[in-house]
């Protein structure tokens, strides 16, 4: 059912939660995996420079290696979800599971969360873990 799974990470508690998630979904249908990491391009984020990035995603594979789950790792440039969406498209993915809130999200701009854009923009069925 879920042939190619995509998992946006970044440092968020959210994230980590819905690894999870992930783990448990790809098991099941025996999925392949895609971690994708988007440093953003426009404004300062903590998610900033390629070591960081580099260091989450070598985690976050870790985290996937553990459990017997092969992982291929993704980082791009750019505005996170336009990119999500465009690299969901590139690698045909059948299922994005993303944490419901990034980092520097508040309450006053839920409406404009990456997962909210993800959900309007994206060409494929979008699981949100709160």
């Amino acid at each position: 059912m879920f042939k190619t799974v995509l998992f946006p990470v970044d440092a968020s508690r959210e994230s980590r939660e819905a690894a999870d998630v992930v783990a448990n979904i790809v098991k099941t249908y025996n999925s392949r995996l895609v971690i994708l990491s988007v440093v953003e391009t426009k404004t300062e984020s903590t998610m900033s420079s390629e070591a960081e990035v580099a260091k989450l995603l070598e985690g976050a594979k870790a985290l996937f290696v553990q459990q017997g789950i092969e992982a291929e790792v993704i980082e791009r440039e750019g505005v996170p979800s336009f990119t999500i969406c465009d690299v969901a498209d590139e690698i045909d993915a059948s299922l994005i599971v993303m944490g419901s809130r990034g980092l520097g999200l508040t309450e006053e701009k839920v409406s404009e969360s990456v997962a909210n854009r993800v959900i309007n923009l994206s060409p494929c069925p979008v699981l949100v873990v709160p």
